[in-house]
Parts: structure tokens; sequence; C-alpha cells
């Protein structure tokens, strides 16, 4: 796998860094954030597709991003469509 880097949050400090990296191989988006607390976690269970299990996998997380990385993502997204051209 060869991720390749889009960005990190502006505001990161030394011990923060939510980050975005598009897999070059798959075109999957990869991304780091803050872990979501029980609240977040509870809310996304509740509010989940209609039909599926109120429940997060265990191998799934929620993860928080801070909304001023949208143009961050947006690179993430078109990096990725790319890399399935």
């Amino acid at each position: 796998m060869s991720l390749q880097f889009i960005g990190i949050d502006p505001n990161t400090g030394q011990s923060e860094s939510p980050t975005a990296w598009v897999d070059e191989e798959t075109g999957d988006i990869v991304l780091q954030g803050y872990t979501a607390d029980d609240v977040t976690r509870a809310q996304c269970m509740a509010n989940t597709a209609p039909g599926h299990a109120q429940v997060i996998p265990d191998h799934e997380t929620v993860i928080r991003i801070p909304v001023r990385m949208a143009p961050i993502l947006r690179e993430a997204c078109d990096a990725a469509e790319r890399a399935q051209l």
C-alpha cells in the first residue's frame, strides 16, 4: 500500500494531527481524526440508515474531522478519483 499525503489540520499543534491520505492503489481515502465521544457515537447509532443495525461494528469507528479541513477533504476526494482513472 502506498499512501499519498493530502493534508493536515491547518491548526494542528505538535500533539494533534487530523490528517488525510489517499491510497494510491485503491483510491480509498484514509483519515486520522479525533476519537468521537460517547454522545456522538450514540447519536451516530441512533441516526443510522434505515434497515441497518444501530451499532458501530468492532472493525469500524467514528471520528470527528474539524470543518477547517473541508478543503483538504475535497482535495482527498479529487485525488481518490484520479487514482481510479
